[in-house]
């Protein structure tokens, strides 16, 4: 039995030790069809990283485009795209460069055309964001005056692209050619700059609005970091002889500023949204650019510019739209139980202190060629606001007059997604350095923007029209004194 016993015994062992070296075999195989996977996935994802990093360094900044046609000044809308629908990210195609598309004798024919003073001492603007609010009104302002405009603008659907289409071709009547394209496109700029020697940038494209950077951070980041940047080494790195530069700041950069009213000098790192988190980064960017290459550089902080030809966005404009429709309309409410405020600034005055940044911004100092500045250049921001803040509550009831019908209020408190319950604009800075002094009441501006909204949307109300020809046509302040004092006078005799 117990040689038996042993002899089992043995051929356990073995049997085991077989099963075992089996086992092993069969670990060693599969670990080695794992390893050589490894390896080649290992592989295959180092090549594919290198790949994009390639792809960005080859196409920066073009990859932050979208792609772009011809535009010929007189097109529709974008096919009833949804606002908010349509944004550019971070990233897109390769081919997105305008600079491939737009060309020829002919084209640049026009793009000079556009870009030449037509008086003698005058400059020649390059205009972003020219299909804008704010920038069409420059653009038509500073044509009046007889400077040279070139407008860009990209068209996106943040609000009704028609809208903006309607503006590029207000401008195209007032010969003043506005191309769809984007500010990060440093292809085109370049192309752009070569064709014309701009003496100032009137950088004013930008992703706005305070609630909607929570929706899409990344296109706040793409226009108003990235962008700035584009066109800020475009005019610094090749741009012969550099530009002056002045760009659309914001005074959503006050953020949670207690002090009043808002002064340049008022702390600006507390920002309560993206939105000015984007702007105030831009602040920091044009420093840098000023101090590095010498560019000058004037930022504006506007102040809820309102108006005829104005952003849907806004509140006086949707108020609008909703009072005439019969839709409620939401007011906001402070902790402390006061009305939200605001510094409202008619469009016309912030135009006339958009020519009077521009007129005094003073020469750049550096050279594309060298990439060295031969001294300090201009480095400023200004407040553009009308000083007189107004509780949103006042300007609903002035709506409500102007329009002929009451609003359905809902009154709630202030939601902490970027809104502040006041702003409150010192100019004092503008006016001693170019002569910045806002003139329209909230009665006045309001008026004209009833008279240019019941005109444009093709309403009918009972309300006697006091500028039609002005608010219509989206045409800002004269450049007569004279003029000025009498379209004042008109004004305050309508309030």
């Amino acid at each position: 039995m117990p040689a038996d016993a042993a002899a089992k015994g043995m051929k356990l062992e073995r049997y085991a030790s077989g099963a075992g070296a089996m086992l092993l075999l069969r670990r060693v195989a599969s670990g080695k069809v794992v390893s050589a996977s490894s390896h080649l996935l290992f592989r295959a994802t180092v090549l594919a990283t290198l790949a994009l990093v390639f792809l960005f360094t080859f196409h920066y900044p073009s990859l932050l485009s979208r792609s772009f046609t011809l535009s010929s000044g007189a097109g529709g809308g974008e096919g009833g795209a949804a606002a908010h629908a349509s944004h550019r990210s971070l990233l897109m195609s390769s081919s997105a460069s305008a600079a491939s598309v737009y060309g020829g004798a002919a084209w640049e024919k026009e793009v000079r055309r556009s870009a030449k003073p037509r008086k003698d001492g005058g400059i020649a603007v390059l205009v972003t964001g020219a299909a804008g609010f704010v920038g069409t009104h420059c653009s038509l302002a500073l044509r009046a005056r007889g400077d040279g405009v070139l407008g860009l603008d990209n068209f996106n659907a943040y609000y009704d692209p028609e809208l903006k289409r309607a503006r590029q071709r207000l401008l195209a009547g007032r010969g003043v050619l506005v191309l769809d394209a984007d500010i990060n496109d440093a292809l085109l700029l370049e192309k752009l700059f070569d064709l014309v020697p701009f003496t100032h940038v009137l950088h004013l494209a930008a992703q706005a609005g305070v609630r909607y950077a929570m929706e899409a951070p990344q296109t706040y980041v793409a226009s108003n970091v990235a962008g700035l940047v584009t066109v800020l080494e475009v005019a610094a790195k090749h741009a012969d002889p550099q530009p002056a530069i002045v760009w659309a700041s914001s005074s959503s950069v006050y953020g949670l500023n207690t002090d009043a009213p808002f002064s340049e000098e008022h702390r600006t790192d507390r920002p309560a949204s993206l939105y000015a988190a984007t702007k105030k980064a831009g602040e920091a960017i044009a420093h840098t650019y000023n101090h590095i290459y010498g560019l000058s550089i004037t930022g504006l902080r506007f102040f809820t510019v309102y108006g005829p030809w104005g952003r849907p966005d806004m509140a006086y404009f949707f108020f609008a739209k909703s009072i005439v429709s019969g839709e409620p309309i939401t007011l906001f409410r402070a902790a402390d139980g006061a009305d939200a405020r605001r510094d409202f600034t008619y469009i016309d005055d912030v135009v006339k202190g958009c020519l009077g940044a521009l007129d005094t911004s003073g020469k750049s100092t550096g050279s594309s060629k060298s990439g060295k500045k031969s001294g300090p250049a201009p480095l400023r921001v200004y407040n553009l606001g009308n000083t007189s803040p107004v509780p949103v509550t006042r300007m609903v009831a002035i709506l409500e007059k102007l329009l002929g019908k009451k609003a359905n209020k809902r009154i709630v408190a202030m939601p902490s997604n970027g809104d502040v319950p006041f702003t409150h604009a010192n100019v004092t800075h503008a006016a001693h350095d170019f002569g910045y002094r806002p003139t329209t009441s909230l009665d006045a501006g309001l008026r004209h923007f009833v008279d240019w909204f019941a005109d444009y949307y093709k309403l009918k109300l009972d309300v006697p029209k006091i500028a039609a020809k002005v608010a219509g046509a989206g045409k800002p302040s004269s450049s007569s004194a004279s003029k000025k004092k009498k379209k004042a006078a008109a004004m305050s005799a309508s309030s």
